[in-house]
């Protein structure tokens, strides 16, 4: 027992070494990655002209590969580390950083949430048009009329819905509309809340985020491509399959008239979970930067919708 207790520990530091120097490996290759992807994008580009030849389809399933790799993590972490460190530096870029992208999580929930009001009036036509015209179907059009099933339509309402789910959450995030279950936060300092926030976003938002995308993404390619891809698949094994490649956009309904686009549910997925991850940056730098400032930066520059002057409509719902 007293042998395997220091083997043990040394096994255990053995391989947190390992895991150090593999991060650090990963962060300094990132560079030369990116580099090399801009340089050479018609290796993981080269599918947007044709997948006629054999060379067109490896770049595709290239793109597949990287778009859920290790490669393309440290990639984009890296991009989150330079603008941290440069903010740390000169706090106004940082600043500008938080209204960007708070600001296009904002514009772009402010315009989704129309789905809203377009799924209750195209749900009130459906109703006049089945039950008091007794109409099979819809036609729109000039010419060449855009005719499908009323039941085409009544499944379609699905999509306004995931559009308001997945457009507009960091627009409620941004807002302080989502459900808060307070045990300790609102007891606490404003210095305490701001590292609590800023740990919660580094250590669960950004995982989350990570590992629904890695899924997600080859979830919706097995919905546009065949053969179907993995998410375990590696490179050479997709530039295998690359020749039996071809576009195979998934089509098919619920019922047989029914509503047959519902591969854009899986695209909205994988923005959804984009938009979370790069909200996640957004928060760490707000909550970093009102930690340094003080409670006086609490709110700074941050756009919430109001009805009337001091009158908000979204506020925290803490238990």
């Amino acid at each position: 027992m007293e042998e395997t207790e220091p083997a043990g520990f040394g096994q255990f530091m053995g391989a947190l070494g390992d895991g150090i120097v593999w991060i650090l490996q990963n962060l300094a290759m990132a560079f030369y990655n990116l580099g090399y992807a801009v340089t050479h994008s018609a290796d993981w580009l080269g599918w947007t002209s044709g997948m006629e030849t054999l060379e067109q389809k490896q770049s595709m399933m290239r793109l597949v590969y990287y778009g859920a790799s290790v490669e393309f993590f440290f990639v984009v972490f890296v991009f989150f580390l330079v603008i941290f460190a440069f903010g740390v530096w000169k706090n106004t870029f940082l600043w500008g950083v938080v209204r960007v992208l708070e600001g296009f999580a904002n514009t772009v929930g402010r315009f989704a949430a129309w789905a809203g009001l377009l799924m209750v009036l195209q749900q009130v036509v459906i109703v006049f048009l089945q039950r008091i015209f007794t109409r099979p179907d819809i036609v729109f059009g000039f010419g060449i009329p855009l005719q499908f099933d009323i039941s085409w339509y009544a499944e379609e309402l699905k999509l306004y819905n995931a559009m308001v789910v997945a457009l507009c959450l960091t627009y409620t995030f941004v807002q302080g509309g989502h459900v808060r279950v307070d045990l300790v936060y609102a007891a606490v300092s404003h210095r305490t809340k701001r590292v609590i926030d800023m740990f919660g976003s580094l250590f669960f938002m950004l995982p989350m985020a990570v590992l629904i995308w890695m899924f997600t993404w080859t979830f919706m390619w097995r919905s546009m491509i065949v053969p179907p891809v993995n998410a375990t698949d590696q490179l050479d094994r997709l530039v295998l399959k690359a020749r039996a490649l071809r576009w195979n956009v998934e089509t098919i309904g619920f019922s047989p008239n029914g509503f047959n686009g519902y591969f854009l549910f899986k695209v909205l997925m994988l923005v959804m979970i984009g938009m979370i991850f790069v909200h996640a940056w957004s928060f760490f730098y707000r909550s970093y930067l009102e930690w340094i400032e003080g409670p006086e930066s609490d709110g700074k520059y941050l756009d919430k919708d109001v009805i009337e002057q001091g009158e908000e409509p979204y506020d925290h719902a803490e238990f």
